[in-house]
């Protein structure tokens, strides 16, 4: 049996939404900061929307489902973070232009919030232990 520690949860999904629009996630040049829409707006739309289905099991209190999605959620976070660091490092497929790419760009500290929301909304969730009384 699982058990939801809401205020925990709330506070997981409010850094989680707020650092995706508020939060810097790459630096570039003459450009500036830019947060996770700007960076690539397909993963900016799917992690909105994962967090909107934690947002939804969340309030039809289903736990499991939510537990689910909080991994789901952690694992997109975690997948994001690798596809944009490939991106920036293998854009051209030309070693040279490639490296001149990834010195200029620069991931930024959105990505520790990202994951600290997601942290917290795993550890929002966690298991009980039922204690069964002996029948005499």
């Amino acid at each position: 049996m699982y058990i939801l520690n809401k205020p925990l949860a709330w506070t997981g999904i409010g850094i989680s939404a707020l650092s995706t629009v508020f939060c810097p996630f790459l630096k570039v040049p003459l450009v500036g900061n830019w947060n996770l829409y700007q960076t690539d707006t397909s993963l900016f739309v799917v992690t909105i929307g994962v967090l909107a289905l934690s947002v939804l099991v969340l309030f039809i209190r289903k736990v499991n489902a939510f537990r689910i999605v909080t991994r789901v959620f952690a694992a997109w976070t975690v997948l994001g973070f690798l596809a944009v660091y490939f991106k920036i490092n293998n854009y051209f497929g030309m070693k040279f232009l490639d490296g001149v790419l990834a010195k200029t760009l620069h991931l930024k500290w959105g990505w520790f919030f990202l994951f600290l929301g997601a942290l917290i909304l795993i550890l929002s969730v966690r298991k009980i232990k039922v204690i069964k009384e002996e029948e005499k």
